[in-house]
């Protein structure tokens, strides 16, 4: 099925970023927020008086002929009939696709793959690099793979799906990408980056109707890679694939993470940029997004004026990805960036509510929809405290948890001044009111979060000072409960809950149960799994699946790991960086 690829190629004051006026943007504390689960959806209601035999559904994006339809025995008077999904036991009939993308945005001509300035274009044609030793499968999703991708797990055992998500090998039909793109990073700007160790396989089309683009990092070099090999390694490949999966649990939005490969490829890495280069294992992580496109997309394009073909890409991302926006619209990019704009407010009030400190929060880092993507040097606090900062490589601090609102404001700012070029004076005049009233969404959203926390119904004006005190997590409360104010803190509390109409307390506990979960993923519990995976005991990787896709639950393994308690002492002096 697989054929071989040719190479033919707080209230803590936060700077506002406004116009001749400043806002402070509150930061009250680092609790945690829960991921809904839905169930997965087996039948899906087909009206119909007869079976159908025949399903496939032709189209730009790959698919799977994977749907049977059998009649309803159990309400045979309702003369209708629903489909039954049947998961792909194999790849044979599994196809992916890149047509919707270069039938419409135009490709590097430059087929050779070698670094280079790219001019004009919005991906290059880059084929993955495959290994030269084994490889193994550390891990896989199986929900992504059943729910996403309409894969049954048995796929993942196969020779042709470790070949698939290890770059060894394409599905036919489709033409590995990399995405050409720039960025402020660290608040300078970088110029051309691009996708420098990612290649985009494909994209496909699920049972649902959705579009997923599949993406492998640490797949090999690319015109856009500069001075880097092209690889991921282990450590970060693990980071990646857990917190991704964790995050989605927690009902943040992020990218997915499908798949996790190691090889005994050599790959060499200076972790702390200390000078003290080691050899380490290559890895790759198949990914997963509605879209792979960031703020750093468009900013390239108006960089270097290439302005027909930034109103080109982003006519494009409307119309796949922003439905509620009318394509033919003339404020059609004004509609765009208000609802980045809200949704960013909507991401960054979601991290705090857990207490993630994303890293490296440079604008190549930002989603155009407002999804977690390019897990690096994350960390989740421990207890609060505005300045933490998990990315050792982050000197000045720039992106310390404290900041992440106000980052959020910066980079949303570069956006609009990659929109300018395309809004005339009265748009860019309402898109520079949208953007001051960015400070308003995330303090409002933020509020309802850790409300919801506490429990909280309705509106007091007490409510900031409740949440403002209550700054540590649950493991906490003996450390907080001597506090000179905890008394007067519980008073003020149990005031407020008299206040929640037609509410007891079994409701409010319930509720409270279900947004503040019990575990999150702390960098000490992925390096206690990365130090055993890089002797290949992947035991801790499978645990923290397990674990981490029911975060509110008790877990008995989890609690005898100790993944609810404080970090051990050992792992105090942990440190993350760039370095991947």
């Amino acid at each position: 099925m697989l054929q071989g690829a040719r190479r033919t190629i707080t209230n803590f004051p936060v700077a506002y970023l406004g116009r001749s006026r400043t806002r402070s943007i509150g930061f009250l504390s680092c609790c945690l927020i829960r991921r809904l689960q839905f169930p997965r959806l087996l039948l899906l209601g087909v009206t119909c008086h007869a079976v159908v035999c025949s399903l496939w559904r032709p189209g730009l994006a790959g698919s799977a002929s994977l749907l049977h339809l059998h009649s309803n025995k159990s309400n045979p008077e309702q003369g209708y009939c629903e489909r039954e999904v049947r998961l792909a036991s194999s790849l044979d009939f599994w196809t992916l696709s890149s047509e919707n993308l270069i039938a419409v945005l135009p490709i590097d001509p430059v087929k050779e793959n070698y670094v280079r300035k790219v001019k004009n274009c919005v991906f290059s044609i880059a084929f993955p690099t495959p290994f030269k030793s084994r490889v193994h499968l550390v891990a896989v999703s199986k929900q992504v793979l059943e729910d996403i991708l309409d894969l049954d797990l048995s796929v993942s055992e196969t020779d042709d799906f470790i070949q698939l998500v290890s770059g060894e090998k394409i599905v036919p039909g489709s033409i590995p990408l990399a995405h050409r793109y720039g960025g402020h990073q660290f608040g300078i700007w970088a110029d051309q980056l691009g996708d420098g160790r990612a290649h985009l396989i494909g994209i496909y089309m699920n049972r649902q109707g959705e579009k997923w683009e599949l993406q492998l990092k640490g797949s090999g070099k690319t015109p856009y890679s500069r001075n880097g090999d092209g690889r991921a390694v282990l450590r970060s490949s693990v980071r990646e694939f857990l917190c991704s999966e964790a995050m989605y649990y927690l009902r943040i939005p992020t990218s997915r993470a499908a798949s996790l490969v190691v090889s005994d490829d050599a790959v060499w890495r200076d972790q702390f940029y200390n000078g003290n280069v080691v050899k380490e294992r290559g890895a790759v992580v198949l990914r997963v997004a509605k879209s792979w496109f960031r703020i750093g997309s468009l900013e390239i394009l108006a960089h270097y004026g290439e302005l027909d073909l930034l109103r080109m890409l982003l006519d494009f991302i409307i119309q796949e990805h922003f439905p509620s926006i009318d394509v033919k619209e003339p404020n059609r990019y004004l509609d765009f960036f208000s609802t980045v704009v809200s949704e960013t407010a909507q991401l960054i009030a979601l991290w705090m509510s857990v207490g993630f400190a994303h890293g490296v929060c440079n604008t190549d880092n930002f989603s155009l929809l407002s999804i977690t993507i390019d897990y690096g040097p994350f960390g989740f606090m421990e207890a609060y405290n505005p300045d933490f900062v998990p990315n050792t490589s982050d000197d000045e601090r720039r992106y310390k948890i404290g900041n992440q609102a106000n980052i959020g404001m910066f980079n949303l700012n570069k956006l609009l001044q990659a929109l300018n070029p395309l809004l005339d004076p009265r748009q860019k005049q309402l898109a520079a009111q949208i953007l001051e009233g960015y400070p308003i969404l995330y303090d409002t959203r933020f509020r309802e979060l850790f409300k919801a926390k506490l429990g909280l119904l309705g509106k007091s004006k007490g409510d900031d000072d409740l949440i403002a005190f209550l700054l540590h997590q649950f493991w906490a409360l003996k450390m907080i409960s001597k506090h000179k104010l905890f008394p007067a803190w519980v008073s003020q509390y149990l005031l407020r809950l008299k206040s929640n109409m037609n509410d007891s307390d079994s409701e409010r506990r319930k509720r409270m149960t279900t947004v503040n979960p019990r575990y999150v993923l702390k960098n000490w519990m992925v390096e206690s799994a990365v130090q055993k995976a890089e002797r290949n005991d992947f035991s801790e990787v499978h645990l923290l699946q397990q674990v981490l896709r029911r975060p509110f639950q008790k877990h008995s393994a989890a609690e005898t790991a100790g993944y609810s308690s404080p970090t051990p002492s050992w792992a105090k002096d942990l440190r993350v960086s760039c370095s991947s």
